[in-house]
């Protein structure tokens, strides 16, 4: 699926009323922060535009919505159940202080002596730690996320130095 360059808010749960006015369920923190006015919902694995008419944030995982040129609860009810998504140019940037390392998802990582490793594709929350998940020589690697193996964050460039134990890409690559 074409998601590359957005990133997913939340999902349409159900209609309300007659109109085409839609519940959302959004899963994206801080969503109340960006001002909408168009989105991208994923039908059939394709990303389609709608622009917003309006929408109500009345929750904290909740918003209510009207689309342009979707005004019968027919024509909403096709899109229930469509994840929505937002461009990444609209994402709310951090303020220093909020930023924290399960932000460091979608940076690349740099060992300070085999060089770039990859993209963080993603990062697991364990009781002791977080864990980085890149995409190394076509395998998949893990490695922790601390203070003794991060040596620096550019959140100008997305890139988070870090410095790996020796032998883990070995274990990996071997």
């Amino acid at each position: 699926m074409a998601t590359e360059g957005y990133f997913r808010i939340g999902t349409v749960l159900k209609t309300k009323g007659l109109k085409g006015e839609m519940q959302l369920y959004m899963d994206f923190e801080d969503v109340e922060r960006i001002k909408i006015t168009s989105i991208f919902l994923d039908i059939a694995g394709k990303l389609v535009p709608f622009f917003v008419e309006s929408i109500k944030h009345n929750q904290k995982n909740s918003a209510y919505l009207y689309l342009e040129d979707i005004d019968t609860i027919e024509k909403a009810s096709a899109l229930v159940r469509k994840d929505i998504y937002l461009p990444n140019k609209a994402k709310p940037k951090k303020k220093r202080e909020e930023f924290t390392l399960k932000d460091l998802k979608g940076f690349t990582a740099v060992d300070i002596h085999e060089g770039e490793l990859g993209e963080i594709t993603a990062i697991q929350e364990y009781p002791q730690q977080l864990i980085a998940t890149v995409t190394y020589k076509d395998v998949e690697v893990l490695f922790p996320l601390n203070e003794s193996i991060i040596q620096g964050i550019d959140r100008v460039k997305d890139i988070v130095t870090v410095d790996l134990p020796e032998g883990l890409l070995d274990v990996y690559l071997d």
